[in-house]
């Protein structure tokens, strides 16, 4: 596969079945839709941990969360453990970032020889309150996602504008520059990320009367799984909404969200092809997470259901195929092998032991839908450690020191079966508890988490410091401060 230019868009919690190309019945996303429909559509790609700052570690390293540390959403990538744009920037290319990333520092050698805008966590912070583990704390700061829905205007929406309007600018500098090697341009948006206020003009495009009710909780099985238990009464989102109607508003804002990031992407797209480059270049689109959006109750990221585990995934350009739908399991780390093959730059002898495999191999080889998939969670609300494994037809959830869950994701899409108590698969979940094991020792990475962010919360003068300064809802744009909350 002859090396070409990478232009990478990501978008930030955009749950993959609110597209055209994923089957979406109402959702306006052309430009997303045709890059699917002439390149590779991935219908079962997952991220490595269903939060933001432990999934773009996951992405920038190629590891999985528990091999790098960046548990939660207050421990962010640094640079300490080389990532693919490091390997980019040693072999000589381009490597230049726009939008938002979620990392510690702009000063932190991430791997970009240029941060245009960037979004790091807040002060350099981020969310304290998601390192209170085991003794999960409620957070009140969470009624804003039920708060804040609807017509109207956030500074996200202004901070992807600016970011859809520089990334163009920089595509359109390189008409007719000449490049010793492929560069990498990453563009990465923070919508349709909470809050859930779309442009008018946006949620005009989604009637209330035609948005359809999410599928609603199985309260008793929430209160009777101690996991679960402590999740819904940490994150109070959904009692915060006022009725049925106030959650259509939300799920309309949010559809608005989405074909407003698609109209950003397609000015970026527009951008490559003045360029003059877009025959040299290859695009990957996927997101970092998805939302929940009201399913069993739900809203945010942080568990391991397909609205929230799930992401979309699309490849497009030189050498790879129009139109076809991969149904091989793949993941965020996937991206790294990737991105290097891609420019043409060999495998690092110190990424030997990475666990992606390139996508751009994988888009033009046949199914392997037994290949197994793995996400985990250490974040926000969760008591003890949270592990996915996606293998065939069915979905393994391990919720360390309580009972798991399993799904068979042909027969029931939806997750609304779980399987995990009918002896007649107790030899399937001894089997996926063994391929548990291959990947971590569950109760081990649990309680290095744990420890890890105990030493963090003492560090910032322990739990009552961190309770009374309060907890964040949504990192900042860049310039602005950030919205604490403590009650």
């Amino acid at each position: 596969m002859r090396p070409a230019n990478l232009l990478i868009i990501m978008d930030d919690e955009h749950n993959k079945k609110f597209f055209g190309c994923y089957g979406h019945p109402q959702a306006k996303t052309p430009n997303i839709d045709r890059l699917a429909s002439e390149g590779v559509l991935f219908a079962n790609a997952y991220t490595n941990s269903p939060i933001c700052v432990p999934a773009r570690a996951s992405l920038a390293t190629g590891r999985y969360v528990n091999d790098i540390g960046y548990w939660d959403n207050a421990i962010a990538y640094e640079g300490r453990i080389p990532g693919w744009g490091h390997r980019l920037q040693e072999a000589g290319h381009p490597v230049t970032s726009v939008g938002k990333l979620h990392y510690q520092f702009e000063e932190d050698p991430t791997g970009f020889d240029e941060q245009v805008i960037p979004m790091h966590i807040a002060d350099g912070k981020g969310d304290l309150m998601g390192s209170l583990r085991p003794d999960v704390p409620v957070r009140y700061q969470s009624r804003k996602y039920a708060d804040e829905v609807g017509p109207g205007h956030s500074p996200y929406i202004d901070y992807d504008r600016d970011i859809a309007a520089r990334a163009a600018d920089w595509l359109k500098q390189q008409k007719g520059k000449p490049a010793d090697k492929p560069w990498v341009l990453f563009v990465s948006f923070i919508c349709p990320h909470f809050p859930l206020i779309a442009p008018q003009e946006y949620f005009d495009l989604y009637p209330l009367d035609e948005i359809a009710l999410p599928k609603p909780a199985d309260t008793d099985y929430q209160q009777s799984h101690p996991w679960w238990k402590a999740f819904r009464s940490s994150y109070i989102i959904d009692e915060s909404f006022t009725d049925d109607e106030h959650r259509r508003v939300a799920i309309a804002a949010y559809l608005g969200l989405c074909t407003f990031t698609d109209d950003n992407i397609g000015e970026v797209l527009k951008a490559l092809d003045e360029s003059g480059q877009a025959d040299d270049t290859r695009i990957a689109f996927f997101s970092d997470h998805g939302d929940n959006l009201g399913a069993r109750g739900l809203w945010g990221k942080s568990n391991m259901y397909e609205e929230s585990a799930g992401i979309p995934l699309i490849l497009n350009g030189p050498d790879l195929p129009k139109g076809r739908v991969v149904t091989t399991p793949v993941s965020l780390v996937d991206m790294h092998p990737t991105i290097l093959e891609g420019a043409g730059v060999p495998t690092h002898a110190d990424d030997a032991d990475l666990p992606g495999t390139s996508l751009l191999q994988t888009a033009n080889a046949p199914d392997d839908p037994e290949r197994v998939i793995f996400s985990e969670y250490h974040g926000a609300a969760s008591t003890s450690a949270c592990y996915m494994l996606r293998k065939g037809r069915y979905k393994y959830v391990n919720y360390t020191h309580y009972q798991p869950e399993l799904f068979d994701l042909e027969d029931d899409p939806e997750e609304l079966n779980n399987l995990s108590g009918d002896p007649s698969y107790a030899s399937l979940l001894d089997e996926f508890e063994a391929i548990l094991h291959t990947f971590v020792d569950p109760q081990a990475v649990d309680a290095r988490a744990k420890a890890d962010q105990e030493k963090l919360v003492e560090a910032y003068g322990g739990r009552d410091a961190i309770l009374n300064r309060g907890g964040l809802h949504g990192t900042p744009v860049p310039g602005d401060k950030p919205d604490l909350i403590s009650g």
